[in-house]
């Protein structure tokens, strides 16, 4: 057993010392989640199977596009499971330079894309990247996990960064404050 802290300036290295050395253990555990899917998210557009490829459609002018109408029509009519009803659709992201627009469910991290123009469909995929980011901010666990579990953890980071600084620069603070009393 270790002997008690004489003055203030040990108690508080040891409490930060402490808390800081658990902390970091806690909090590694959510860090190494969020540093693996964060790399992948970083590099997803790199992989066909984290992300799949934008395809391109046929050319064709604004006045070519077919209607928001006619896309749910298109993407409906297929039997998709993940597309039965306009219910299921989560988001639409239109790229015109590619005359694509990227339908995507609120099921499965499923994706359809579909020529602008000719409303011919593209490709049906699974987008790994989808499943990646709700890993990486914790909603894939549920809500408590999302909503608060994972802010206490930025905060934990917050505060390793803090006690750690001062862990570093409390020895030296000390050294220089001595060194000037015995001058």
């Amino acid at each position: 057993m270790s002997a008690r802290p004489r003055n203030r300036w040990q108690r508080w290295y040891r409490f930060f010392w402490s808390t800081h050395k658990w902390t970091g253990i806690i909090a590694a555990l959510f860090l190494v989640n969020i540093a693996a899917t964060g790399f992948l998210l970083l590099v997803k557009k790199e992989f066909p199977a984290l992300q799949p490829p934008t395809q391109k459609g046929v050319e064709g002018e604004v006045a070519d596009f077919i209607t928001s109408e006619r896309l749910f029509e298109i993407v409906l009519a297929q039997g998709h499971p993940d597309f039965r009803s306009i219910e299921d659709i989560d988001r639409v992201d239109f790229r015109p330079s590619k005359r694509v627009h990227k339908v995507r469910s609120k099921h499965n991290y499923a994706e359809m894309q579909v020529d602008a123009v000719s409303g011919a469909v593209l490709g049906v995929d699974w987008r790994m990247s989808d499943w990646i980011e709700s890993l990486h901010d914790g909603s894939w666990f549920g809500e408590p996990v999302h909503g608060w579990l994972f802010p206490i953890v930025a905060f934990a980071l917050f505060f390793l960064v803090l006690s750690g600084l001062y862990l570093w620069l409390a020895p030296i603070w000390k050294r220089v404050r001595s060194r000037t009393r015995r001058s």
